[in-house]
């Protein structure tokens, strides 16, 4: 893949994270700040470091899936791997202006 290739998948990738939104909150789960890392390999595989907004979310096995299976559908993608993290833990700090305006908090 070329470099704009590959920039191209990045930018799909995170244009599909941005139409995943998280189940007990209706913001994405980009702008919502849950996504820490996003690399794409030449290869095809995509990485995706992650949080929850709580370590206990009921929704944690729904939400991942919807992940993998979302961002598995962007051409150039082989292969999602998520790796869930909860270092640093999630706060509102993280969340996009966007998102905090929409959660109501500006």
């Amino acid at each position: 893949m070329t470099a704009e290739e590959l920039l191209k998948v990045e930018e799909d990738i995170v244009f599909t994270l941005k139409n995943i939104y998280d189940p007990e909150i209706p913001i994405n789960v980009y702008d919502l700040g849950l996504i820490y890392k996003v690399d794409f390999e030449p290869d095809g595989k995509v990485y995706i470091e992650m949080t929850l907004t709580a370590p206990n979310c009921p929704m944690a096995d729904i939400l991942l899936s919807d992940i993998k299976t979302q961002v598995a559908k962007v051409r150039g993608v082989e292969e999602v791997i998520v790796e869930l993290t909860f270092d640093p833990p999630w706060d509102k700090s993280m969340m996009s202006p966007e998102a905090l305006l929409e959660a109501g908090f500006l």
